[in-house]
């Protein structure tokens, strides 16, 4: 195993968001794409079998390759930084247009081996 990623359906206000989670925790993996795929795939999940609505995501301040990841690459906006926790707090509303990317993306990779052997 190489790492984890996970979603929790954990706010009262919203039973309709998701927040996300993903750690690679084998360095000779990080920075290959690999968070990048699968939260492609888990969002994918989330929104189409789950009925996600919205994503919501909490990451060290420090953390610059993940804030990156999920503002860049998948749109997520800052709305909140805990001085506390020293973290950010990132939010994506789930949009017609976001759900025909993941499908998209999915569909092409459908058949694609994301993880090497062993």
């Amino acid at each position: 195993m190489i790492g984890d990623v996970n979603f929790y359906l954990n706010s009262h206000d919203n039973p309709h968001e998701a927040e996300l989670e993903v750690m690679i925790a084998e360095q000779a993996h990080s920075g290959r794409g690999v968070a990048t795929e699968v939260l492609k795939l888990i969002m994918h999940y989330a929104v189409n079998d789950i009925g996600v609505t919205d994503f919501v995501v909490r990451i060290k301040e420090t953390n610059n390759a993940s804030i990156h990841i999920f503002e860049a690459k998948f749109g997520f906006i800052e709305t909140e930084r805990s001085k506390v926790f020293k973290e950010v707090t990132l939010r994506r509303q789930v949009t017609e247009d976001f759900k025909a990317e993941l499908d998209v993306w999915t569909e092409s990779n459908s058949k694609r081996v994301i993880f090497e052997p062993f």
